[in-house]
């Protein structure tokens, strides 16, 4: 089966497990990586699980030092710095926002129709991992993001260029009218919603439009523009499949870490 064209500047790449997405334009400036069903995660926690290692070869991370965390639909962000990380390993952190800058560490997200989102820093190396489902969304996951990277790391949003992964899209993401009161402290939420035959969220512009609020320029707002519901063959779905999805998962490692 053919795979199908991302839209941005996103590339079919194969990974040790088999079909990979990655951002072309962020690869340039941190290892990054997008996985499909092909890529089986096991549950718990522990560096030897072979998908989870798998995963970590392919953004050149050891498989000890990739985060993961315990997602809660929010903005709160974990700095996965050296001092953060042994107690990781203990625990995973309750967070949907992970950013560093050490070329040791890997930050992932699971999604399954929630939006993955990948930033890295063309001049400090910083790098964050989003997830961001409506309720993210709402939070302002991605803006939470950019200002961490900014007072943590010195980053300037102008220098940042983001992928936005595989995620349900607005042609299929039905949702209540109740959810609207939620957005309403957001600038063009209205846009994101759609009225006709029956409410739908995009999620897809909605990340974009916080994004280039947060001052990302938006020629470096690449987003790939793949409905997970649409794609049985290639993406886990939890609208489509319920209880019996699995998930994807996005990584990503800085290339320039600073010394300790």
């Amino acid at each position: 089966m053919p795979l199908p064209k991302p839209s941005g500047d996103f590339a079919w790449v194969q990974a040790p497990w088999g079909t990979a997405l990655q951002c072309t334009p962020l690869a340039d400036v941190a290892p990054n990586i997008f996985s499909t069903r092909d890529l089986v995660l096991e549950d718990g926690q522990g560096g030897a699980q072979p998908g989870w290692a798998a995963l970590a070869c392919s953004v050149g991370a050891a498989a000890e030092a990739l985060v993961r965390m315990r997602q809660a639909h929010g903005a709160d962000v974990f700095p996965a710095d050296r001092a953060n990380l042994a107690a990781a390993r203990e625990s995973w952190p309750e967070a949907d926002v992970a950013v560093s800058v050490d070329s040791n560490v890997g930050l992932t997200v699971k999604a399954a129709d929630c939006v993955p989102v990948l930033l890295g820093d063309r001049l400090t190396g910083a790098v964050a991992a989003v997830h961001a489902g409506w309720r993210g969304t709402a939070a302002g996951a991605v803006k939470a993001a950019v200002a961490a990277l900014e007072a943590k790391y010195g980053s300037r949003p102008r220098d940042l260029i983001a992928a936005v992964g595989p995620s349900i899209g607005p042609c299929c993401y039905e949702v209540s009218d109740s959810l609207r009161p939620h957005f309403a402290a957001h600038r063009n939420a209205d846009r994101w919603f759609s009225t006709e035959p029956k409410p739908h969220l995009d999620l897809w512009t909605a990340t974009r439009d916080q994004l280039e609020h947060a001052g990302v320029p938006v020629e470096d707002i690449h987003v790939c523009r793949l409905c997970t519901f649409d794609h049985p063959a290639l993406f886990h779905s939890y609208r489509r499949d319920g209880t019996r999805a699995g998930r994807m998962v996005a990584a990503i490692r800085s290339l320039r870490g600073r010394k300790p």
